[in-house]
C-alpha cells in the first residue's frame, strides 16, 4: 500500500481469493500504520503483525505512546464508539481522530492501563474480578442454613447490605470539639466549620436564628440548644427581614462534605474534614458489609465475609477442597480465576480489598485477569508497562499471562523497558533515536536477535549489566524501625543506614512500602517523591509547578520594560478567548464536551500583544513550548538555568515547559517532584520506584544522580525491583519470602555482594544471574 494513504480496490477472483490464491480474509494479518503524526511522530509508516507479541522500546518521550496508545488504541476505540447511539456516545469520553493518514486491519483494542480504578467505596478486588458474584452463587446453593438467591449476599443490594452501614462496612461519626469551640459564645466565633467566620453571611444565620444566644459559650448550651446548632434539619428561619434556610452544622457537614470524594475537594475543605470526621468500623456487621443473614449462612464453618477476607492464595485452597458436583463448573471457575490472581503475583490480597487502595501496578493486574478468562479473541490488548511494580520472580509469571493472551488468537501490544520483557517479543518496533522533538522515528522493527546488533540505543544496552561497587559507602548513621506491625509485617524491627544509596526490595506485597512508607516517610527530615498525582487544574505545567515561570516572566518583563504580569496566562497576559488555556472548551449537553484550539490565539495562550514582547528573539509562548533540554541552552545564568539543570538531571529533558501536568506518567511525575525537593540541604529522600517508565540507557543516568544525591551529603532510600538499582547500591533490605502473610519479614540486610554470595532468597537469585551474565 502506498505511503501516501490512499486507498486501492483490491482485485479478487470470483471464488474470493486475491493473487496467488490466498484466501482475502487471511490478507489481513497486519496492522498498516502510514503517516502517522500525532505528538513528535514524524510521519511514521509501520506494519505491526497481529496476533503476536509486539512490543514497542525507546527512550521517555521517543513516541512509543503516541504510536501505540495516541494512534492504533485510540482510533480503534473511537471507530468502536462511533457504532453507538448519540444517547450512548454522551456518556463516553469524546476521542478526537489522531493525526495519521492511514490505519488499516484494526481489530477491537482494549487498553489495560495503570490508571487507579477510582474511589469508589464499593468496589473491591472480588468485584472488580467478579470472583464475588462467583461466590455468592456458591453461598446461595451451597451454605446452610439457606438464605435466598444470590443478591441476598450482595453487599450492594438491599436485600444483603448491613442496614447500620449501607454496605460500606464503616460509619462516620464527626467530632463535634472539631465542629465547634464550646469555650467561646458564637459571636466570639465559636464555630470552627470553613466558611463560618463571625459576620460572614452564613454566620449571619446561625446568629440570627433565635435558636440560641449568640453571646451564649456553647459549652453552656442546653441539650436542646446544642441539637439545633448542631443537628437541625433544613429549617426557613427569619432573619431580620429576610426568609433564609438554616440548617444544623453536623446536618450540613453530612450534606455537603460526606457525598463528595475527598480528592476534589478544596485543600482546607480537606483538611478540615481530615481532623473532624472519624471514620470507625460498623458496630452492627463488623465491617463484613452484610446483614445478619447473610452473615448466618456457612459454608465449611466460614461465612461469605470471612471468605472475601481470606489472602487469595489460601481461598483458592478452600475452594479446592468444595465438592459440590450440583456447582461443579461454577467451582471450577472461580478456582481457575483464583490461580490467574495468584499466577499474576496478587495472591496476597483478598477480596474485600477496596479498589481504590491498589496500587497502579495492581490495578493493571486485576484488570488483565478479567481478560485472561474472556471468550473473545482477536481483540488487540495494549499494556503500558505491565511490569511496573513487580520484582523480577514476577516479571516471570507475567510473560507467561502475555503469551497466554497471545496464544489464545489476540495480538498483545506492550509499552516496555525491561529486557526480560523485550526478550519474549515476536516482534519489537524501537523508536527514537532521543526523546521530544529527537525522537519520533523507527529506529527498527523486526526480531530480538536483530535488535541485538541493530546499532539503536535500545540494541546496544539489552546485554547491559551494572556492575556491583568495588567499594561500598560507609553508613553515618541509621534510622531504626522497632517492632513494626502495619499491615502484613511481623513485628519487624530493622535499621535503615543514612549517608549511603540503601535499597528495600522484595516480592509484590512482601510489605516493602508498609515499612517505609509506614515508619519512615513521616519522620523529621525524610523527604518523599513517589509517583501520586501531582494535584493542579489544566492550566498548570513543569514551569508552574516549579516556579520556574516566575524567574522567566521577569527576564521578559526586564527585556521588554513591562510589567512582569503581562507574561503569566492567568493573569494580565492572557487571551480573552480562551482565558489562558489555549483550548475552548465546550460543552455539547448530550454529546460529550469537546475541547478546540482556540481561534483568537490558535493555542498560544497570550494577547497578540504580549506575543510581541521577545527574549532573544523568542516570545513567551514559544519559550514554553521549548523542551526543558532546549530551555536550559537558552537561559545561560540566573534561578531559571538553576532550576532547568534540576530538570535536565532528573532525565526530563524531554518534556515541554508549558506541557500539562495531567499528561505526565508517574515516573515523570516523581523525577519532577525530586527536582523540587534536590534545592533542599542535607535531607532523607525516599524514592519509590523511580526506573518506572526509563529506558535502560536512562537507568545509568538516574543512578549517576542517586550518586550525586548521596555524595552531597544526603541518604537516599530506595523502594526498587529494578537488578540495575539494587547491584549499584550499597546496602539491600530484601522483605519477604513471599507476599501477603507469606511475607512481612525482613530475610536479608547487608552489601548486594554479600547477598548475592550469601543470600538465599528469591532476590538473591535473580541478583546472582544478572551480575554474573
Amino acid at each position: 500500500m502506498p505511503a501516501d494513504g490512499t486507498f486501492h480496490q483490491h482485485s479478487s477472483s470470483p471464488d474470493g481469493t486475491g493473487p496467488g490464491n490466498v484466501p482475502l480474509a487471511d490478507s489481513h494479518d497486519v496492522i498498516e500504520v502510514r503517516g502517522a503524526r500525532e505528538n513528535n511522530l514524524r510521519d511514521v509508516s509501520v506494519d505491526i503483525p497481529k496476533r503476536r507479541l509486539t512490543v514497542f522500546t525507546g527512550v521517555s518521550g521517543s513516541g512509543k505512546s503516541s504510536l501505540v496508545f495516541g494512534t492504533i488504541a485510540a482510533e480503534s476505540q473511537r471507530l468502536i464508539n462511533e457504532t453507538y447511539t448519540s444517547f450512548v456516545q454522551s456518556f463516553m469520553p469524546s476521542v478526537g481522530r489522531p493525526e495519521v493518514d492511514a490505519l488499516r486491519n484494526l481489530s477491537a483494542a482494549i487498553v489495560v492501563d495503570q490508571e487507579r480504578m477510582g474511589a469508589n467505596s464499593r468496589s473491591t478486588v472480588g468485584t472488580a474480578t467478579d470472583a464475588y458474584t462467583m461466590l455468592r452463587i456458591v453461598f446461595s446453593r451451597l451454605g446452610e442454613p439457606y438464605v435466598g438467591p444470590s443478591h441476598h449476599f450482595g453487599f450492594n443490594n438491599a436485600e444483603g447490605m448491613c442496614p447500620g452501614c449501607e454496605g460500606i462496612g464503616r460509619v462516620s461519626d464527626v467530632d463535634v470539639d472539631e465542629v465547634v469551640d464550646r469555650s467561646k459564645s458564637l459571636n466570639e466565633g465559636a464555630i470552627l466549620v470553613p466558611g463560618f467566620p463571625v459576620d460572614s453571611w452564613q454566620w449571619k444565620v446561625m446568629a440570627g436564628s433565635g435558636f440560641y444566644d449568640p453571646d451564649k459559650k456553647v459549652g453552656d448550651f442546653d441539650e436542646t440548644e446544642l441539637s439545633d446548632l448542631l443537628h437541625r434539619p433544613l429549617t426557613k428561619v427569619k432573619v431580620d427581614t429576610s426568609t433564609l434556610t438554616y440548617e444544623g452544622l453536623i446536618t450540613r457537614i453530612k450534606r455537603t462534605y460526606l457525598a463528595k470524594d475527598r480528592a476534589a475537594m478544596q485543600s482546607h475543605i480537606r483538611a478540615f474534614v481530615d481532623r473532624a470526621v472519624v471514620f470507625r468500623t460498623c458496630p452492627d456487621c463488623g465491617g463484613a458489609r452484610l446483614n445478619e443473614a447473610a452473615l448466618s449462612c456457612r459454608i465449611g464453618g466460614l461465612n461469605i465475609a470471612e471468605c472475601s477476607a481470606l489472602q487469595i492464595s489460601d481461598l483458592a485452597e478452600w475452594v479446592r477442597k468444595l465438592d459440590a458436583p450440583a456447582v461443579a463448573p461454577l467451582l471450577g471457575s472461580l478456582h481457575g480465576l483464583l490461580d490467574s490472581l495468584v499466577e499474576i503475583g496478587l495472591g496476597y490480597l483478598s477480596l474485600d480489598r477496596t479498589s481504590s487502595s491498589l496500587s497502579g501496578g495492581e490495578a493493571q493486574r486485576v484488570k488483565m485477569v478479567r481478560h485472561l478468562g474472556s471468550p473473545l479473541s482477536d481483540v488487540t490488548y495494549v499494556f503500558d508497562e505491565p511490569t511496573t511494580g513487580l520484582h523480577p520472580h514476577d516479571i516471570q509469571r507475567m510473560n507467561g499471562l502475555l503469551v497466554r493472551l497471545r496464544d489464545k488468537g489476540n495480538t498483545v501490544l506492550v509499552v516496555e523497558h525491561k529486557p526480560e520483557v523485550i526478550a519474549i517479543a515476536d516482534h519489537v518496533v524501537d523508536l527514537g533515536p532521543g526523546a521530544g522533538t529527537d525522537g519520533g522515528l523507527i529506529g527498527y522493527a523486526g526480531d530480538v536477535a536483530g535488535l541485538r546488533t541493530s546499532g539503536t540505543l535500545t540494541g546496544r544496552h539489552l546485554g547491559h549489566r551494572a556492575a556491583l561497587r568495588e567499594t561500598v559507602r560507609t553508613p553515618k548513621g541509621r534510622l531504626s524501625i522497632d517492632n513494626a506491625t502495619l499491615h502484613n509485617l511481623k513485628n519487624v524491627s530493622v535499621d535503615v543506614p543514612l549517608g549511603v544509596l540503601a535499597v528495600v526490595t522484595g516480592v509484590a506485597g512482601s510489605g516493602k512500602s508498609s515499612l517505609i512508607h509506614g515508619h519512615l516517610s513521616h519522620r523529621e527530615g525524610v523527604v518523599v517523591a513517589d509517583q501520586s498525582p501531582i494535584r493542579g487544574s489544566r492550566r498548570s505545567n513543569p514551569a508552574t509547578y516549579t516556579g520556574l515561570l516566575a524567574p522567566i516572566r521577569n527576564a521578559f518583563a526586564k527585556a521588554n520594560g513591562v510589567k512582569a504580569a503581562l507574561f503569566s496566562a492567568n493573569s494580565e497576559g492572557a487571551c480573552a478567548g480562551c482565558n489562558g488555556v489555549g483550548l475552548v472548551y465546550t460543552d455539547l449537553a448530550m454529546m460529550a464536551g469537546v475541547a478546540s484550539v482556540c481561534e483568537q490565539c490558535e493555542g498560544k495562550r497570550y494577547t497578540p500583544e504580549v506575543l510581541t514582547y521577545t527574549l532573544r528573539g523568542k516570545n513567551i509562548s514559544e519559550v514554553l513550548e521549548m523542551p526543558i533540554a532546549e530551555a536550559h541552552g537558552f537561559f545561560l545564568s540566573g534561578q531559571a538555568r538553576t532550576l532547568l539543570g534540576r530538570l535536565h538531571d532528573v532525565g526530563l529533558g524531554y518534556v515541554r515547559l508549558g506541557q500539562p501536568l495531567n499528561t505526565l506518567s508517574g515516573g515523570e511525575r516523581q523525577r519532577l517532584k525530586l527536582a523540587i525537593h534536590m534545592a533542599e540541604k542535607s535531607s532523607t529522600y525516599i524514592l519509590d520506584e523511580p526506573t518506572t517508565g526509563l529506558h535502560l540507557a536512562d537507568v545509568d543516568k538516574l543512578l549517576a544522580l542517586l550518586d550525586r544525591l548521596v555524595d552531597n551529603g544526603n541518604s537516599v532510600i530506595v523502594i526498587e525491583h529494578h537488578l540495575a538499582v539494587m547491584a549499584h547500591a550499597d546496602w539491600i533490605i530484601d522483605i519477604g519470602p513471599g507476599g501477603g502473610h507469606d511475607g512481612g519479614q525482613v530475610v536479608f540486610t547487608g552489601t548486594p555482594r554479600e547477598l548475592v554470595t550469601a543470600g538465599d532468597t528469591l532476590t538473591a537469585r535473580h541478583l546472582g544471574s544478572y551480575v554474573n551474565g
